[in-house]
């Protein structure tokens, strides 16, 4: 795809971290949706445990948008003890207090903690539940640690790719430091001050011209409030370079600008002609023959 949709087949996939596990998911299109969310922030490795609508489903397909290679290259396993038999570190996602004795994480300290043990080499999963009942508190006690979200508290349920998708980005924050993809646009330097005062100088002209100034008794304080609504802009040389353009046109109006793009031509053209003849004499002794 293009990059004006978001996504730009022409640079590196991002992949690895943590292993996604999606418990007992009721909807394909949940799974779908969780597993798009994976891609958008560098999760690749995905694991369902007995999906109710079986697998492979069509409608994960068409609601991973294009998150293809995570479907495809997701594990299926009967239970939850299978998914989590090769995994050293197990973050399980609850809405509910457990009473169990357990680190209890929001997203962006759960990220943390799992990228500590990927770094000290023990393999991390974040485990998610089913849609309607979430964990079971006995899958619940397979894993290390507890992950749950500041939300409404008379309305705690997340949608489980929502779910995937927040907990998916404090990871990829956390693994690329915040960095943003791009950033703002270099500025044009800032206007000095003797640009400024001849913007200043034009504009004036312009409203004096135009009988803006009819109260000579207020002119002084009006130029003064002019002059500081700019000043409070911080106006680069480009913005100048604009507002004279603008001033300019309000002042020569559609008939100006015309004449003036018709004097332009005709120079541009006589040069040409110039340029074009510049190869021919009329001096004695130029002429062949002679």
């Amino acid at each position: 795809m293009m990059p004006g949709s978001g996504t730009d087949s022409t640079k590196p996939w991002i992949a690895g971290g943590p292993a996604v596990i999606l418990v007992e998911p009721q909807l394909g299109a949940n799974i779908g949706s969780a597993a798009r969310a994976m891609g958008n922030f560098g999760l690749s490795r995905l694991r369902i445990v007995n999906p109710r609508e079986g697998w492979p489903n069509e409608n994960a397909r068409v609601f991973s948008a294009g998150a293809d290679r995570v479907l495809e290259q997701a594990e299926l396993f009967p239970d939850l003890r299978a998914a989590l038999v090769d995994i050293k570190y197990a973050i399980a996602a609850t809405a509910r207090e457990r009473g169990m004795a357990k680190p209890v994480f929001g997203a962006d300290a759960a990220a943390q903690a799992a990228g500590r043990h990927l770094a000290a080499g023990a393999d991390v999963a974040l485990v998610f539940g089913r849609e309607r009942t979430g964990l079971y508190t006995e899958e619940v006690s397979l894993c290390d640690a507890i992950l749950t979200l500041p939300v409404n508290p008379a309305f705690a349920s997340l949608n489980l790719a929502t779910c995937v998708a927040v907990v998916g980005y404090e990871w990829f924050k956390a693994a690329s430091a915040g960095a943003l993809p791009f950033a703002a646009a270099d500025k044009s330097p800032l206007a000095d001050k003797q640009d400024l005062f001849a913007f200043f100088d034009h504009l004036e002209g312009a409203l004096e011209d135009a009988g803006f100034f009819r109260s000579p008794e207020k002119r002084p304080s009006t130029t003064r409030n002019i002059r500081n609504i700019f000043h409070r802009l911080g106006l680069t040389r480009q913005d100048l370079a604009t507002l004279h353009g603008a001033i300019t046109s309000l002042v020569e109006g559609r008939e100006g600008r015309d004449a003036r793009k018709a004097q332009h031509n005709a120079a541009a053209a006589a040069r040409r002609a110039k340029k074009a003849g510049g190869g021919t004499s009329d001096a004695p002794g130029d002429t062949p023959g002679e």
